[in-house]
């Protein structure tokens, strides 16, 4: 078992579940405008998300970065977005479930969906294709289901990847990103998944009882598969074996949750550190800290899983097609 957890006393028990809610993509917050969909090749995006892409996009084909490896490229698209404010629950809207674009604020898990996704964008070409504004957002709208949705499907709140660790799984089925934890050291996570089940209250979505029933059975699922991470002690032996723009999920000490935070691996002067959205410090930085001493520094994470992106096999459109 890993460490802290089977050392909780009920006051340890209290403190972490604070730190899953100050650290956990999952929580519930206050409700964002959700942008609809764009069907038909029409504009839907407002104009200041479309500006932010448009920008990404241009920057990255401008100096190269669309020439290079798919995890510089992301690197470079998530410094075009430094300084992005951090908010929570952008994808919790009113209503029946939907895909939501808002490069407005960015949280840790938004942050890395929309930078994949952009990536994804440049290297299919679409810098020559901007003026098609509506074709566009529905291109890049089907990347981001694909990422956000298990089988690109949206069908009610259960079909969001709610748990990061599902999040690179089905992201690995769809040959977006190989999981190279394991090849790094990681050693087996048998822990249970079962923090939202375990907390409803925390998720309006889940006083639905269907919603909640599937969530379990995800849940077991998830459980029943395990899962790789690289410990906290073993991080710093195995950093210079991280790339640029690897896919990082802190994983949390909290007991039923998996991962605490996210963000893409970057190397300063050398030294890997973290790009990413953190709560702490309000938007999209570079951590001060090397990644290892960061995880070492944080009571509510023990380790990481390392996931890296893989060069897009066709345009968008065909690598998440299906109905929107």
């Amino acid at each position: 078992m890993k460490r802290y957890r089977a050392l909780m006393g009920p006051i340890a028990v209290v403190t972490l579940f604070v730190v899953a809610m100050i650290w956990s993509p999952f929580e519930p917050h206050p409700l964002p405008a959700d942008p609809s969909g764009s069907p038909g090749g029409e504009i839907s995006w407002a104009d200041s998300d479309w500006t932010v892409f448009e920008e990404s996009v241009r920057s990255a084909v401008a100096v190269g970065a669309d020439t290079l490896p798919m995890g510089d490229l992301m690197v470079h698209i998530g410094m075009g977005l430094v300084g992005t404010p951090y908010v929570p629950g952008t994808l919790e809207v009113e209503g029946p479930e939907r895909l939501v674009i808002d490069f407005g604020g960015l949280d840790c898990v938004t942050f890395v969906e929309n930078v994949y996704a952009i990536a994804t964008a440049v290297k299919a070409g679409v810098a020559d294709r901007l003026a098609e504004r509506g074709v566009v957002e529905g291109e890049y709208e089907r990347m981001l289901r694909a990422l956000r949705y298990r089988g690109n499907v949206i069908d009610g709140y259960p079909s969001r990847l709610h748990y990061f660790s599902e999040w690179l799984l089905d992201a690995e089925t769809k040959q977006l990103v190989d999981d190279v934890t394991e090849e790094l050291g990681g050693i087996v996570d048998d822990e249970p998944i079962d923090f939202m089940s375990t907390h409803p209250d925390a998720y309006r979505q889940l006083s639905d009882p269907d919603n909640l029933a599937v969530i379990r059975r995800v849940e077991e699922l998830l459980s029943a598969r395990g899962r790789r991470y690289i410990p906290e002690n073993r991080i710093a032996e195995v950093a210079a074996r991280i790339e640029p723009g690897d896919i990082i999920a802190a994983t949390s000490t909290v007991s039923g949750l998996d991962v605490a935070h996210t963000g893409l691996a970057i190397r300063v002067e050398g030294e890997l550190r973290l790009l990413h959205a953190p709560l702490v410090g309000d938007s999209v930085q570079v951590s001060e800290r090397p990644l290892a001493d960061r995880i070492l520094a944080i009571e509510g994470q023990d380790g990481i899983m390392v996931a890296r992106p893989l060069e897009p096999r066709a345009a968008p459109s065909r690598i998440a097609g299906g109905a929107r």
